[in-house]
């Protein structure tokens, strides 16, 4: 019998993502709601009731009111937004995190994505701690790279017109209050004591991210270098299907942050020496960062092999 999936908020750029992911997958059958009914509440509560699987691909606001509407005990659901990331009554849909994170996500009935930037930061920063090399309160500091699809339909419209503003050919600082909407999820998932300085900068390319962490390693415990945090961190995701870690390269010149476009993968790749380390988690915000990370939790939850409709 074929898994029902409903997609709320289909339209927008992460639920396209995931209807690409999925649309044309023999194990699914994906419901849809009629284009002129999609802010019919009374038709959504229909669908978001007769699906196995829903996907919330909304605000904050929208996904919120889609869970009050879900009637139906049965009815498991992963949600893109941020509404309940830092949720307790939510489990937390990076499975990479611990063998237990998994296991959680695969017998949960509500599954929060993380946020794209949230995805990178957690990646490096949380094995560190866990494995007591990186001090829950280290003062840490973190820029994210992204493309400019990571602003949804608006941002992407912007970029891509065809008479568009000079300054959109450099990269652009945002998030200057420095209270982006990640870093909620970035302290708690990471388990660090304090926020971090967090600056997220968009330039001019569709999909792809760098988020990177930098560390003093004389603040570390037993001042580790560069190369023995790379063996630390590669320990720690020998058994990841979906996240590595490069070869260490001192000499490592450049890293381009689309490199992973149109891949569910991430990398971590640390750089630096004796004293001062980098570690960048490479993926697509669009993949890994977004939908490839949610149709990976529906795999988990429905005990399919991860990668499947991912590769």
């Amino acid at each position: 019998m074929k898994t029902c999936v409903y997609i709320d908020g289909q339209s927008g750029t992460t639920g396209l993502q995931i209807n690409e992911r999925i649309g044309k997958r023999e194990d699914l059958t994906l419901l849809r709601i009629d284009e002129d009914k999609r802010h019919d509440k009374e038709e959504r509560r229909k669908f978001l009731n007769s699906a196995d699987i829903v996907f919330l691909c909304l605000p904050d606001e929208g996904a919120r009111e889609a869970v009050s509407l879900i009637e139906n005990p049965d009815v498991r659901v992963i949600d893109a937004s941020t509404a309940h990331r830092t949720s307790d009554d939510w489990v937390y849909g990076y499975p990479e995190l611990s063998p237990e994170q998994r296991e959680a996500i695969a017998g949960g009935k509500r599954i929060a994505n993380p946020g794209c930037h949230a995805t990178g930061f957690i990646s490096s920063a949380a094995p560190l701690i866990r494995m007591g090399i990186l001090p829950a309160d280290y003062p840490l500091t973190c820029y994210s790279l992204t493309g400019y699809s990571g602003g949804g339909k608006k941002m992407i419209a912007q970029y891509e017109a065809e008479e568009r503003e000079g300054f959109l050919d450099a990269p652009g600082l945002y998030g200057l209050n420095l209270r982006h909407k990640h870093i909620p999820e970035m302290v708690k998932w990471a388990g660090l004591a304090n926020p971090p300085v967090f600056m997220p900068v968009v330039d001019d390319y569709y999909k792809g991210m760098a988020t990177t962490i930098m560390l003093h390693n004389r603040l570390l415990p037993g001042a580790p270098s560069a190369a023995q945090i790379r063996e630390y961190l590669a320990d720690y995701y020998q058994k990841e299907h979906f996240v590595s870690v490069l070869p260490y390269e001192e000499s490592r010149k450049t890293v381009y942050a689309n490199s992973l476009a149109g891949t569910n993968r991430l990398q971590l790749i640390v750089c630096g020496h004796e004293d001062q380390t980098s570690v960048t988690a490479l993926f697509d915000n669009l993949g890994k960062g977004a939908s490839g990370a949610a149709v990976q939790n529906m795999n988990i939850m429905l005990g399919l092999p991860e990668w499947t409709g991912l590769e």
